[in-house]
């Protein structure tokens, strides 16, 4: 046996004794002494010796000390962190006051969704708790984000409920109002009556990189202030092909993570090392309404944006684009002939009075760039839309024919305008919507509706619509809030080939039904 093979022999046995945990193909071998504390390890390199003389050998360079203490960013984030706990009423509760953790669809699962035939824990006799005629209908988190009690939490935590209750860190309950929801971002803005409260810290969800580790904070099956732990697998999910969204309009795009979550997490805080925040945590992808692997969080960049609109004007001042839009793929790419980049969103239709059109897009452009910010897929374009409300300017990069263009230009809403607007309010139309009681609605003997109020000059008033009308059904589509109203209304006007119409059908408190058609074509 010649000295060569000897001497790969004793490195073989020396490292077996120590531990081996991996090699490269270039023959370089590292060992960890897994003995001592992660922060003391220590990384020792064994070097095959080279067959060929000045052959190129790779070596292994010495690992930074693995970080697993989290007790900082979990304090600073456990207090920022409720239960919300809703609440119907007996009658009105279809799922017999039951509450169950539900599968809504079939693969993705929204945490909170009553009545979806599971039932709920043994060990969580609360969730039948009733006050008057009142009875749990679910559970969900939510984020203080300030200190006069502002929470964030998911619009599915909130929806249908006739009561909020919030349970804070410290056992205090409040009660809490909706300031206003926005059902496209599944986010929702309510508030208690409380000051000196103790509120989370915002990071940068931009900033956030794969492979970096996030806690998650909410109440899983009701057990508070759990902390799970996680890294970010992917960033930019765009999921609106599976969510239950009844205007069918989804601004999307998750921060995907492996952090164990489960019902009762959603709306709660995905915070980074730092106990910032990063993300409203929001829907898992399971087979079984359960967690299985993959969860996902609404990013800052949309939480920051909506939440202030819904603060300061009740609805989500949202601009669009104003085309329609597909990811960039090779074969894509093939067909329309562009080479100089690889990843982006290709323009489709344009349609007038829009930003796409003010910019000069046309059919087969890609777009690679928001106000410098890059965009790879339809995710992060929706993503950085989200940040602008209409009126605001906003830069364009994209590609044509291979060449690189910038411009700039107006952001518009779905209408084409530039104007903002308050929740329940339609200029366009010419009047508001009020959410009805629980009373009227037993009254009437309705399970849904809006009613009108304040008319004025437009199109509900040259239909002969009068103020007090209860709209229950718009194009055949159940109604029972100002925002499915506005959803309606937005798809409408979306649809290039369908008449400008709305076709109401409802009652007045009178008892006496009527039929209306709405004309919303301009002249």
């Amino acid at each position: 046996m010649n000295k060569k093979r000897l001497r790969i022999l004793a490195y073989a046995a020396l490292m077996i004794g120590a531990g081996v945990i991996g090699a490269t193909a270039t023959g370089t071998w590292r060992a960890n002494m897994v003995s001592q504390a992660p922060e003391a390890q220590l990384t020792q390199e064994y070097q095959v010796p080279s067959a060929e003389k000045n052959s190129f050998v790779r070596t292994a360079q010495k690992m930074p000390a693995f970080e697993t203490d989290f007790t900082e960013a979990a304090e600073k984030t456990v207090n920022a962190v409720v239960c919300i706990k809703s609440f119907v009423s007996q009658r009105s509760n279809p799922y017999g006051g039951q509450g169950g953790y539900g599968n809504p669809f079939d693969m993705f699962d929204f945490f909170f969704g009553p009545g979806q035939g599971r039932q709920p824990r043994q060990e969580q006799p609360k969730r039948q708790q009733k006050k008057g005629d009142q009875v749990q209908s679910g559970l969900g988190s939510g984020v203080i984000i300030s200190e006069d009690g502002y929470i964030v939490t998911n619009n599915h935590v909130v929806d249908g409920a006739e009561r909020l209750e919030v349970l804070l860190n410290d056992n205090s309950t409040y009660d809490a109002r909706v300031i206003g929801t926005d059902e496209a971002s599944d986010l929702a803005l309510i508030k208690i009556n409380a000051s000196g409260l103790a509120p989370i810290s915002f990071g940068d969800s931009e900033t956030v990189k794969v492979g970096e580790w996030v806690l998650a904070v909410g109440n899983p099956f009701g057990f508070t202030s759990t902390v799970t732990a996680g890294i970010v697998s992917a960033k930019g999910r765009n999921l609106g092909q599976n969510s239950p969204n009844k205007s069918g309009v989804h601004v999307e795009s998750f921060i995907q993570t492996d952090a164990a979550l489960n019902p009762g997490n959603s709306g709660g805080a995905l915070v980074n090392l730092r106990g910032e925040l990063i993300g409203i945590n929001s829907a898992i992808y399971s087979n079984t309404g359960s967690y299985s692997g993959f969860s996902f969080a609404i990013p800052t960049t949309i939480v920051k944006k909506v939440m202030t609109d819904l603060k300061q004007f009740g609805t989500v001042q949202r601009g669009v684009l104003g085309c329609r839009v597909m990811d960039l793929d090779a074969e894509k790419a093939k067909e329309i002939g562009i080479t100089a980049v690889k990843s982006g969103v290709v323009v489709g239709e344009v349609t007038d009075r829009s930003l796409a059109k003010e910019l000069g897009l046309q059919t087969d452009d890609v777009i690679t760039a928001i106000n410098g910010v890059e965009v790879h897929n339809f995710a992060n374009l929706v993503e950085q839309l989200s940040k602008f409300r209409p009126g605001d300017q906003v830069s364009v990069t994209y590609w044509r024919d291979n060449k690189k263009v910038t411009k700039s230009g107006t952001v518009r809403n779905a209408e084409g305008n530039t104007s903002i607007t308050k929740k329940g309010e339609f200029s366009e139309i010419g009047c508001a919507f009020m959410k009805l009681t629980s009373e009227t609605k037993q009254h009437l003997g309705l399970s849904n509706g809006v009613q009108v109020s304040g008319i004025k000059n437009g199109a509900f008033r040259d239909a002969g619509v009068k103020d007090g009308f209860i709209i229950t059904e718009i194009n055949g589509q159940r109604v029972d809030s100002a925002d499915d109203v506005e959803a309606v209304y937005n798809a409408i006007m979306r649809d290039s080939s369908g008449d400008k119409v709305m076709f109401l059908t409802g009652i007045y408190p009178t008892g006496k039904k009527y039929y209306y058609a709405v004309n919303l074509a301009q002249d």
